[in-house]
């Protein structure tokens, strides 16, 4: 949450000719609903379990070449890892400082259901800490790790992802 996947991936599938497609915003059409109204209505347990029957189905279908921005907390749930590894897609880890990651959701906070209650911002520190320990194992399996200086513009992020992957 907050690494920039989904404006990195924009501009990766655009620069390789590819379709982009946002996870959580695929969600939300199938769904017809925001993620915070899923939350909300269903709960968390429900948005997983719908976040893994997607995931599987977007997998499988055949829409040829595709840069795909997952939720931060997608390949920690369920057999999400171990999809993506059979899957054939490149799965790369955008690996920010937490303290940029803390800075970036502390103004963004509201629109993000998983902090939006977070009041203060050594407790969203805290939070981005214990989340990034936890889901650090999930993280570390992607196929390519990119360590992203705080500096970086969108355009040096995408050329290090082409550099590695073509």
């Amino acid at each position: 949450m907050g690494s920039g996947k989904s404006t990195v991936g924009k501009q990766l599938a655009s620069y390789i000719g590819s379709d982009f497609v946002d996870f959580d915003a695929y969600i939300c059409e199938k769904e017809q609903m925001t993620i915070p109204e899923i939350f909300d209505k269903k709960g968390e347990i429900y948005f997983r379990k719908a976040e893994s029957k997607y995931l599987k189905m977007l997998l499988d279908s055949d829409q040829g070449k595709l840069v795909v921005a997952l939720g931060g907390g997608t390949p920690c749930y369920g057999n999400a890892m171990e999809l993506l590894k059979m899957s054939g897609y490149q799965t790369i880890y955008l690996n920010l400082p937490f303290q940029t990651l803390a800075n970036r959701l502390w103004t963004e906070r509201a629109a993000r259901p998983l902090v939006a209650s977070i009041d203060t911002y050594e407790a969203l520190e805290d939070y981005v800490r214990k989340h990034l320990f936890e889901r650090g194992f999930y993280y570390n399996q992607a196929q390519t790790v990119i360590k992203i200086e705080p500096t970086a513009t969108i355009n040096e992020v995408v050329e290090d992802i082409v550099a590695r992957l073509f």
